[in-house]
Order: structure tokens, then C-alpha cells, then sequence
């Protein structure tokens, strides 16, 4: 098999919107009582194939959520799209986390659940089906779905690596 492109990107080159997926208030219980603190997962992106997720942890809301978006913009990637859509099929996995995308036609929407919706909305998908099957905790779903994202190759991609034009690419 032919050596992968890494599809990292940096996080100076785009301007990035950030959604919160979840927020989560932990308590941890001490002799003197329990001391709460706050588990934010985001992910950012630029609404034109960037994406990332990042986890931060903090004692207070706001500076998690900062935390998290920092983190987030320390592992961006590039997903193909292709006419508002994705590609091809996909399957992503992470830990008990299982995803399905598809692509679908123009019109369709976003299809698709949760944290799942929250990381296709924010990469710029405008059309797809997914969904979330096995672990439905957010932190296993999102990184399911990047690892799906991840993986899809680009028409262009395919037809270099198998030296052939896009046109017979696309060929019945």
C-alpha cells in the first residue's frame, strides 16, 4: 500500500469556529466535602474541510472550555469534501465507539446525532448520513468520527494513486 499523506493542519492558517459537545461537572470527594470541577469536550473548524477535538479540565466553566479549544486546535485535520458531501462510505472507530458515514445527496442535511452532528457541522459537511453505533458516550463518538474523517481519500487522491485520470475515474 502506498505511503498515507499526513493531513494535519495548523492552526494559524484559518480562522476557526468553535461548538461545545459536552460539558461535564465531576466531583471529586475529599475529607472536606467534594470539590467539583468541569470536563469540556469542543471541536473547532473553519466550516470548509478543517476539523479537530480537543478535551480540557478545569474548576470553572469558562477556563475548561478555553482549555478544550486550545487543545482542539493542536490536532486539526483535513477532510475532503466533495460537492457539499463526503466522498465515500466511511466506517470510524474508537474505543467502544462505532461510526457510519455516508454520502448523500444535495439537500439532505446533516443526518446524524449529538456529538456526531456537532464535528460533521462544524468540517463543512453539508449533506451526509451517519450513524453512531456501539458507545454513545460523546468523547468515544467524536473521535470515532475524526477517525472516519480521517481516512477518507479524495477522488483526486485515488486517481493519482492508481495513475489514471479523474475522468476515467469516474468511468461506469
Amino acid at each position: 500500500m502506498a505511503k498515507r499523506t499526513d493531513n494535519r493542519v495548523k492552526a494559524a492558517e484559518t480562522d476557526l469556529k468553535e461548538k461545545l459537545v459536552n460539558l461535564n461537572r465531576v466531583a471529586k470527594v475529599t475529607k472536606g466535602g467534594r470539590t467539583f470541577s468541569f470536563a469540556a469536550i469542543v471541536v473547532v473548524g473553519d466550516g470548509k474541510g478543517t476539523v479537530g477535538h480537543g478535551l480540557g479540565k478545569a474548576r470553572d466553566v469558562s477556563e475548561s472550555i478555553a482549555k478544550a479549544v486550545d487543545d482542539a486546535k493542536k490536532n486539526l485535520i483535513k477532510v475532503p469534501i466533495h460537492n457539499g458531501t463526503i466522498p465515500h462510505e466511511q466506517k470510524g472507530k474508537y474505543g467502544a465507539g462505532k461510526v457510519f458515514i455516508k454520502p448523500a445527496a444535495d439537500g439532505t442535511g446533516v443526518i446524524a446525532g449529538g456529538a456526531m452532528r456537532a464535528v460533521l457541522e462544524i468540517a463543512g459537511v453539508q449533506n451526509v448520513l451517519a450513524k453512531s453505533m456501539g458507545s454513545s458516550n460523546p468523547h468515544n463518538v467524536v473521535k470515532a468520527t475524526i477517525d472516519a474523517l480521517k481516512s477518507l481519500r479524495s477522488p483526486m487522491e485515488i486517481a493519482k494513486l492508481r495513475g489514471i485520470s479523474m475522468e476515467k475515474l469516474f468511468e461506469g
